[in-house]
């Protein structure tokens, strides 16, 4: 990736995922710029294959080939749960512990099983989210952002997505899912990562 940091102007930006909950919360944040934010979903795009080992290198992969599909700017996130006493798992797979069609009641019933069988007392855990922004003449920028918390089972609350229901954020007694929209969007790792893109882009 490289260090220069290019400036967002304002338009189209094409949002490369088939996720209604993330680009519901993308949409909210890069809305006062501006920016008519448009998925990869609506316009036909498909979601090309993760092969990355990282969270950061499989959202510049959905960035770039988004951005060199639409031939405008794209917007990426790969982001995902990493739980400590399962050596970071689910991690980058997260998505697709959840299998086709997404089931994440069953992710967190794995999760939750996992735990079981790991005979430990450690629930501490943390999402992880990398948002890639990519052009298409090739220039990429990847930010990351992070947020702690610790696993609660049976899973709480119906206002998030994924493996909200299970996650209380440090310093919080509530989970993401029990949580005002509005007030996990200023918390997340997804916003974590967005204060970094917001510095270097606009």
């Amino acid at each position: 990736m490289r260090e220069n940091h290019r400036k967002l102007a304002p338009g189209q930006l094409i949002i490369a995922s088939h996720n209604d909950g993330k680009v519901r919360e993308i949409n909210a944040l890069v809305k006062p710029f501006a920016i008519t934010a448009v998925s990869a979903k609506k316009i036909g795009l498909i979601d090309p294959e993760e092969t990355g080992k990282t969270f950061a290198e499989n959202a510049a992969l959905k960035a770039r080939t988004a951005a060199m599909a639409a031939n405008l700017p794209a917007l990426a996130d790969d982001s995902g749960l990493c739980v400590h006493a399962l050596n970071g798992d689910p991690g980058i797979y997260s998505a697709r512990w959840a299998g086709e069609p997404r089931d994440f009641d069953r992710a967190m019933k794995k999760v939750e099983n996992a735990l079981i069988e790991a005979e430990t007392e450690d629930y501490t855990a943390h999402f992880v989210c990398a948002l890639a922004l990519a052009w298409p003449d090739g220039h990429e920028e990847v930010f990351e952002g992070r947020v702690n918390g610790n696993l609660v089972f049976p899973g709480r609350g119906d206002k998030g997505f994924g493996y909200d229901p299970i996650f209380v954020p440090n310093g919080h007694d509530i989970t993401f899912a029990e949580m005002d929209p509005d007030r996990k969007h200023d918390m997340s790792h997804r916003a974590d990562a967005f204060r970094k893109l917001i510095k270097a882009s606009f």
